[in-house]
């Protein structure tokens, strides 16, 4: 049950003492910022940071670029290539001999621990992989050297799982499909440490990238998330989601998002999608109309917007495509660029040190009223704690008017410095127009 939102003062109020609450219109989630609680700082440098040597920008971690075979078998990557287009080229199945052929910025790669398994979807829904997937592991198991690769892999997760993993070829080649026919990837950046970097402080994240490398980024997840839906028909949803450093949620602190193919939309969805449906228009209403409307609009560009959340457990802003189609892959690509620019931007102002999540929300492939693109990306500042657990009335440290203004602040510098998008208009630069997600067809 979600707490009801009648009128736009319901959703942000400001008590005589400072407190301010907050209701977020889209879930129901109660917040409160308390005055007084919000001066810690945000970031958290890594502590006793150790001199590099050459080979940790290539050797640091399992998701590092001179261990590909570290991770299982590779089902795309992303790689530059100046006589195309856009700049990038995808390529696909590559064999471990051709690995070091070209040099990949973005890796798309099983999890070795999927949340939703192969084994899930095959017992479940007695899904098999379609035929270019099952081509794909065959070629991949008669090389000598994938063979082996898939075999070490499983073992390993034999090994981790607690089980024994000495065990039979036959027993082995049975586990194999889940490392080619599965439907929780990851999307694994080159780099670990920042260019130049000289001490382990400096690790790599989405806002040290360029503009053009994250947009990259952005494209090829995109695309990973059209080739999940495409490749099994019965997941109606692809969850998508970026944690950054241990304290949001990350094994690695190597810079990577997951995507997991899940047979629900879940609970949190549902109750969103009845709304929708009440109101076809809410996302511009309680969105960005009242973004505006309350000064929270942080930045905005021809294609994206910026604002403050209102009513998260974290502090949290939230990038919306103002593209018309409701499904990413049918973005344009300056469309796909103007939303990757402004969360990069987000990212950048919030700094690599700041733990983390990116959330993406857009449209579950079944449903029948339009929903934007959007993500949310959430600063991991606080801990929950039984006052929380108790009232589900959650303390936020920061007001959505707290987060505008640091953002707002760092954008202005990082703009001067060009180290972000251009086109990209900060705050009072932003035109105050209603209705600028164009989603809502009754719009058009």
């Amino acid at each position: 049950m979600t707490f009801p939102v009648h009128s736009y003062r319901d959703a942000l109020s400001t008590m005589a003492d400072g407190t301010i609450k907050q209701i977020n219109p889209f879930s129901g989630t109660e917040v409160w910022t308390v005055p007084g609680r919000g001066n810690r700082p945000l970031s958290s440098p890594p502590k006793d940071p150790k001199p590099l040597a050459p080979e940790d920008f290539t050797h640091a971690c399992n998701f590092c670029e001179a261990r590909p075979l570290a991770t299982p078998p590779e089902k795309s990557r992303m790689v530059l290539d100046d006589s195309t287009e856009l700049g990038w080229r995808i390529e696909r199945n590559l064999l471990p001999h051709q690995l070091g052929d070209t040099r990949a910025e973005f890796r798309r790669v099983p999890n070795l621990f999927e949340i939703v398994s192969y084994d899930y979807w095959n017992k479940n829904y007695d899904f098999v992989m379609p035929d270019e997937q099952q081509d794909h592991m065959e070629n991949y198991l008669a090389d000598p050297a994938g063979r082996n690769h898939v075999f070490d892999i499983v073992r390993t997760r034999l090994k981790a799982s607690g089980k024994n993993p000495d065990v039979s070829e036959e027993e082995l080649l049975g586990l194999a499909p889940a490392y080619f026919g599965g439907g929780h990837d990851v999307i694994i950046a080159r780099r670990h440490f920042t260019d130049g970097a000289d001490n382990t402080s400096q690790l790599a994240s989405s806002g040290t990238l360029t503009p053009d490398e994250h947009y990259g980024f952005i494209a090829f997840t995109i695309d990973a998330m059209h080739d999940l839906y495409d490749r099994n028909r019965y997941a109606p949803y692809v969850v998508v989601f970026q944690n950054w450093l241990s304290a949001a949620g990350a094994s690695f602190d190597h810079l990577h998002k997951q995507l997991v193919a899940i047979d629900e939309r879940g609970v949190q969805s549902e109750m969103e999608v009845a709304k929708l449906r009440q109101n076809l228009n809410m996302y511009n209403e309680w969105g960005v109309n009242y973004a505006f409307y309350n000064n929270l609009v942080v930045a905005e560009n021809d294609h994206a917007i910026l604002i403050a959340g209102i009513g998260h457990r974290y502090p949290t802003m939230s990038v919306y495509s103002k593209a018309a189609s409701p499904e990413p892959w049918n973005l344009s690509a300056e469309e796909v660029r103007g939303f990757s620019d402004l969360l990069h931007a987000a990212h950048a102002a919030t700094g690599p040190n700041v733990a983390c999540n990116e959330e993406w929300h857009h449209k579950p492939v079944d449903l029948d009223v339009p929903m934007p693109l959007r993500v949310n990306l959430k600063w991991r500042v606080s801990t929950l704690a039984g006052f929380e657990g108790g009232t589900k009335i959650y303390v936020n440290t920061l007001s959505p008017h707290d987060i505008r203004d640091k953002l707002v602040v760092n954008l202005y510098k990082l703009r001067d410095e060009g180290a972000i998008a251009d086109g990209i208009r900060i705050s009072t630069e932003c035109t105050p127009a209603r209705n600028v997600l164009r989603y809502n067809p009754r719009l058009a």
